[in-house]
């Protein structure tokens, strides 16, 4: 390739709206959104036309438009260069003040090697499109002499190929906040069994409840899980699936509440839950204990089994 343009390629030019440089990049494939084709250039050159602007063409969900200053932008002091911009249509209804923040990069066609020069700022900047900036691109581009020299490969057969490639970002205003929280509201939730003992599941399950924004029940074996069958009751704290896959992790006491007295059965544990996860203790309490009324665990058939959640992860949406 010229001189001229390794010199762009490795060194950059300054782009007067902004004194940012200008990278140059040679690339095979062409650009992705829209391919902007100018003929008999030379005789548009010459009229007595400021620029030529493309059709409109839609990318991320706006209408954009290619604009090429054939004798440069004079508003810009682009004289004597190619001035090439991309536009926002005003085909566009935008609200007061609504910007449009975008990534883009512009393309020239080099005939001679069949190859695209991608044109960008050096920094690759993302450009805010809004009512009052409608347009971003390059100043001076390429002198028009260099433009217009066969050897460059930018004209062939006095037609000339730009092009364009956008990326819109997209403001979902959407985040959320991670925070530590130690005894969140009504972190305790109590669930009452009663006939207990005419249970025939293998286990049973509380309704589900909610502490620290997410989903909770208590799972209960009253004749002990496979490994402690017939030996021990087995209690767990399961953690339901609210449909936003995050873990939560918990610290938390289960308890087997004593109902003649304070001295509950109780067992603090801590675990990081995924949904449909739970933690808890196979063997909490032997069936022996559960079932002599005089420790006053079980009374008229009633089992009182509860969680209480100390600390826990609690995740809020950034509003």
């Amino acid at each position: 390739m010229t001189g001229c343009k390794q010199d762009m390629e490795d060194n950059g030019r300054s782009n007067e709206d902004d004194n940012a440089e200008i990278r140059w990049k040679l690339r095979s494939l062409p650009p992705a959104h829209y391919i902007f084709k100018i003929e008999n250039f030379s005789l548009l050159s010459d009229a007595n036309v400021e620029c030529f602007k493309s059709a409109d063409f839609e990318v991320g969900g706006y209408k954009w438009m290619l604009s090429v200053y054939p004798r440069g932008n004079d508003d810009k002091n682009g004289d004597g260069y190619i001035s090439l911009y991309l536009v926002l249509s005003e085909s566009n209804k935008l609200a007061f003040n609504q910007e449009v923040n975008v990534y883009f990069k512009l393309f020239v066609y080099d005939h001679i090697s069949d190859n695209y020069w991608i044109v960008q700022d050096a920094d690759e900047k993302v450009r805010r499109f809004r009512g009052i900036k409608r347009e971003w691109g390059f100043d001076k581009l390429i002198s028009v002499s260099d433009f217009k020299d066969d050897s460059n490969g930018y004209l062939r057969n006095d037609s000339c190929i730009f092009g364009a490639e956008i990326l819109v970002i997209e403001n979902a205003n959407k985040g959320e906040c991670l925070s530590m929280v130690k005894t969140p509201t009504n972190n305790t939730y109590t669930w009452t069994i009663s006939e207990f003992s005419k249970l025939g599941l293998d286990y049973t399950t509380s309704k589900e409840f909610s502490i620290g924004g997410s989903k909770w029940s208590i799972r209960v074996y009253p004749k002990g899980e496979p490994k402690e069958k017939g030996k021990n009751l087995s209690i767990y704290l399961m953690r339901e699936d609210d449909g936003n896959g995050r873990n939560v992790y918990a610290e938390f006491i289960l308890r087997v509440r004593n109902q003649l007295e304070e001295e509950h059965g109780e067992f603090k544990g801590e675990y990081d839950f995924k949904p449909n996860h739970g933690r808890g203790w196979p063997s909490f309490m032997s069936l022996d204990d559960l079932n002599v009324k005089s420790k006053g665990f079980m009374r008229n058939n009633t089992l009182i089994v509860e969680v209480e959640i100390q600390t826990m992860t609690v995740i809020k949406e950034l509003s």
